[in-house]
Parts: structure tokens; C-alpha cells; sequence
């Protein structure tokens, strides 16, 4: 994978779904918010990385540069499950995603 896209992320996402099926919540839209919630306890994990260690120390130091990483991907995957559950398409974020920078682009 020269290029790592949104598209991949979801599609290994949904490949951990399949294969986890029977021990993990099933995706679908009233689980969206129990998966935005986890989101946001990776989130928690990767501010007290940070807030542990100091921002360049977060930078710096190889093992915790690692672990650093690591807790994102896990928001990642997180977050890509909330996409799977709302039905949100690698089309639809990419539209959004410029419209929203457009956006911001002449805000200020």
C-alpha cells in the first residue's frame, strides 16, 4: 500500500468486524454512539501520553513515539467503526471534508 486511504482503513475496519463478529458489537447505527464513545477514550489515552510525558518528549523518544502512534491508530479504527455504523461512505467524507476546508479557507 504506497497510498493508505480511507477506503483501506474501512475496508480492514469491516474485516475486523467480520472476523469478531460474534464477540464484538455489531455495526449499526444504535451502536455508533457506543463507538464514538471508545473514540473518545483513545483520545483520552493519547492526550495522557502527552500530558504524562511533554509534547517534545512525544516527539523525541522512539518508544514513546510508539506507543504514541499505536493509541492513534486505535482512535483511527474507532473512528472508522462510527463510519461503518452511519453508513458513511470514503465519497461522502472526502466531499465534506473539502467543503469544510473551503470553508475554513475564508473564515478569517
Amino acid at each position: 500500500m504506497s497510498d493508505f486511504t480511507i477506503k483501506d482503513m474501512l475496508a480492514m475496519q469491516q474485516t475486523l468486524q467480520e472476523k469478531y463478529k460474534d464477540k464484538w458489537e455489531t455495526i449499526c447505527p444504535e451502536a455508533g454512539k457506543h463507538k464514538l464513545l471508545w473514540l473518545l477514550g483513545e483520545v483520552g489515552e493519547v492526550i495522557d501520553i502527552i500530558k504524562k510525558n511533554g509534547d517534545q518528549k512525544a516527539v523525541e523518544d522512539l518508544d514513546l513515539r510508539q506507543h504514541l502512534v499505536e493509541e492513534m491508530a486505535d482512535v483511527f479504527m474507532y473512528y472508522n467503526d462510527v463510519l461503518l455504523c452511519y453508513g458513511i461512505s470514503e465519497q461522502e467524507l472526502k466531499e465534506a471534508y473539502i467543503a469544510k476546508f473551503e470553508k475554513n479557507m475564508t473564515r478569517w
